[in-house]
C-alpha cells in the first residue's frame, strides 16, 4: 500500500488545476505544466486538494498511484517555489562564466567547455558556485548532472565539479615503500 498515494496534494494560491481527459493541467501566470496519467489512476479535485485514487488492487496500480501523486506534487512545488541545485568548482584555474544563454566552463582542458542552457532553466555563477534554478525538478537535475559530467570530482585532490552537499571520499596518494 502506497503511503505517498494516500496523501492529497495541496494546491497553492495562484495555481489553477484542471483535468483535460486523462491529463492534469496546472497553470500559474504564463507557466503551464501537464501530467498525462494515461488513465492509470483516477483524479479528484476537491476543496483545494487533488486526490489520487488507484484503479485496481494489483501491485502495478499501487506503483502508479504513488508515482503520479509524487510527479504532480513536484509540478505544484515547482510552480510555487521552484527547484534549485548548486554545483561547486574546485581546482586551480577552474572557473565558470555565464553570458546570456551560454555557460562557459574552464575545467583544465585545452579548450573551454560551452554549454547551452535549455529554456526554463536559470543559471547564476558566483565565484566557484553554479546555481541552477527552474520549475521542472527533472530538468534542473538533468542540467546539473550534465554540467557535473564534464569534469567529475577525482578522489585524490578533489578537483572537478561537484554538488555543494556532495562529500568526496579522498584516497591516499602513493607512498614510498620500505627498502630492504
Amino acid at each position: 500500500m502506497s503511503r505517498v498515494g494516500k496523501q492529497p496534494v495541496s494546491i497553492e494560491n495562484g495555481i489553477d488545476v484542471s483535468i483535460d481527459g486523462t491529463t492534469l493541467v496546472a497553470k500559474k501566470g504564463n507557466l503551464e505544466k501537464r501530467l498525462e496519467t494515461h488513465g492509470r489512476v483516477e483524479v479528484k479535485i476537491e476543496d483545494g486538494k487533488v486526490q489520487f485514487v488507484k484503479k485496481g488492487d494489483d501491485r502495478q496500480s499501487a506503483a502508479f498511484w504513488g508515482t503520479y501523486r509524487a510527479l504532480f506534487n513536484n509540478i505544484i512545488v515547482g510552480l510555487d517555489k521552484g527547484f534549485t541545485k548548486s554545483l561547486e568548482i574546485n581546482g586551480v584555474g577552474y572557473r565558470a562564466s555565464i553570458a546570456g544563454n551560454v555557460l562557459t566552463l574552464q575545467l583544465g582542458f585545452s579548450h573551454d567547455v560551452i554549454y547551452n542552457v535549455p529554456t526554463g532553466i536559470d543559471i547564476k555563477v558566483d565565484k566557484n558556485v553554479i546555481t541552477i534554478t527552474g520549475s521542472d525538478k527533472q530538468a534542473v537535475g538533468q542540467v546539473a548532472a550534465e554540467i557535473r559530467d564534464f569534469r567529475p570530482p577525482e578522489p585524490y585532490k578533489g578537483k572537478g565539479v561537484k554538488y555543494t552537499d556532495e562529500v568526496i571520499i579522498r584516497k591516499a596518494g602513493k607512498s614510498a615503500g620500505k627498502k630492504k
